[in-house]
């Protein structure tokens, strides 16, 4: 088994985590511009990223990552793709640090990767990153939409982090 990062693989599961990544998947899959995927391995076994701390030696799983329309099902299926994605998202579970998604993103600029969103559910955010340190926060109490002006995509907030007029929350 290849090597990722450390609980990488503890680190999912919650509630918001889930249910936030389902709802950008949902809102991003719409755009007819990119085939989006969940947790798709991204091969680096070519870098070295322990400059950035982190300590994956093969692969990284960005929690969302959109590529160009034309990648699709591929006749011969792939574990990991050398070919990096457009944009890659990363959703902050209750186990992990910002520091943590922050050497991830910075790894991502490296590979060639455009842009990348450090989404948090618990306060309702999103970074929208440009490059590494240079980014825009959008969140619920300010904003109505998530915009990435390098990939030009406008997300209604709302729809990320705000309920269904028919969703209760019978969870304790």
């Amino acid at each position: 088994m290849s090597e990722l990062f450390e609980d990488e693989v503890s680190d999912m599961g919650s509630v918001n985590h889930s249910l936030t990544q389902a709802k950008i998947t949902g809102l991003l899959v719409n755009d007819e511009r990119f085939s989006v995927m969940t947790e798709l391995s991204l091969d680096i076994s070519q870098y070295d990223f322990s400059q950035h701390g982190i300590k994956a030696k093969d692969e990284v799983k960005p929690d969302i990552c959109a590529y160009p329309s034309e990648v699709g099902l591929l006749e011969s299926d792939r574990v990991k793709m050398t070919e990096m994605p457009l944009l890659a998202v990363e959703i902050l579970s209750p186990s992990q640090g910002t520091k943590e998604l922050k050497d991830k993103i910075h790894a991502y600029f490296d590979l060639g990767v455009k842009s990348c969103w450090l989404v948090i559910p618990d306060v309702q955010l999103i970074s929208v990153y440009t490059k590494p340190g240079q980014f825009k926060n959008f969140d619920v109490q300010h904003d109505t939409e998530v915009i990435d002006e390098v990939m030009d995509i406008h997300l209604p907030i709302a729809k990320i982090f705000g309920k269904r007029s028919n969703e209760v929350n019978t969870l304790g």
